[in-house]
């Protein structure tokens, strides 16, 4: 562990892939740290693995969904570890299948994580924030898909469109203050993410999505490369962090040439699974 860092961050879906890289990559330079997860097991073995390490972690169970729970969780981080400096908002899940197969039930669960489970965070944490004075960063993950969409995730992508206009939106609103926003925009990662079961839609094959997982084993960076991009831009202040493979290329293209960008990304989505 590097030296003890008086600055504190929060990490929420901290108990694996980018999330648990990110905190892991904090926890190295010395931070305090404040992890969460909905799964209770598994952030529990984080926490003892970082501690283990000679990190200060705390860490507390929460569901981003909910608004209850994420004030628990502001409530509990900030007796426990002081006022947050570095709030960084990873907590996501995902569903595979084209529109007219994915229920609303997935549409609901689908926003309820991936954007209000950012604006319950911000809305508990900002406040105190500003009141704390001093220099702080909100950490959005969204995704390339947040740019340029495969087919087969309308929903995700239309989660993560919608979490890259609310740091936008936001980034202005706090214009000249010392908090700044930081879009994460990862690109081909390998991550758990296309792993679960019951997260596709019937027309989803088994052979489909195996070919989508070994895609992303043999082609996708793994999360720590996102982690270690997350705390160069929070150290640099940036604005935007486009990682990992195609996440510049296609914010790129997508901004050249709308029809091409659509043309390459059907081939690509061949390649990678994401069509048959």
């Amino acid at each position: 562990m590097n030296a003890t860092n008086t600055r504190t961050v929060l990490v929420t879906g901290a108990a694996s892939g980018i999330g648990y890289e990110t905190a892991r990559s904090f926890a190295k330079r010395g931070y305090q740290l404040v992890i969460s997860d909905i799964n209770e097991a598994a952030l529990n073995e984080v926490q003892q693995e970082f501690s283990a390490a000679g990190a200060r972690c705390f860490a507390k169970t929460c569901d981003v969904a909910s608004i209850d729970s994420v004030a628990e969780l502001c409530a509990a981080a900030i007796a426990e570890s002081g006022d947050i400096d570095i709030l960084v908002n990873n907590a996501g899940v995902a569903y595979l299948g084209g529109f007219e197969e994915t229920p609303l039930s997935e549409w609901r669960r689908i926003f309820d994580v991936n954007v209000m489970g950012i604006v319950h965070c911000i809305n508990a944490f900002l406040p105190r924030m500003r009141a704390a004075g001093g220099r702080k960063k909100i950490v959005n993950v969204a995704s390339l898909a947040g740019f340029s969409p495969a087919p087969n995730m309308s929903a995700y992508a239309a989660s993560k469109h919608a979490v890259v206009g609310l740091s936008e939106v936001l980034a202005l609103e706090l214009y000249g203050s010392e908090i700044s926003v930081l879009v994460v925009c990862p690109g081909i990662i390998e991550t758990n993410i296309t792993q679960g079961t019951g997260m596709t839609a019937p027309s989803i094959t088994g052979a489909q999505l195996a070919k989508l997982q070994r895609y992303y084993h043999e082609h996708g960076a793994q999360p720590s490369v996102v982690a270690e991009g997350i705390i160069r831009s929070v150290e640099r202040n940036d604005a935007f962090l486009f990682v990992g493979p195609m996440a510049k290329s296609g914010h790129t293209m997508g901004r050249i040439s709308r029809r091409l960008a659509r043309r390459m990304t059907i081939s690509g989505a061949r390649k990678s699974g994401y069509l048959n």
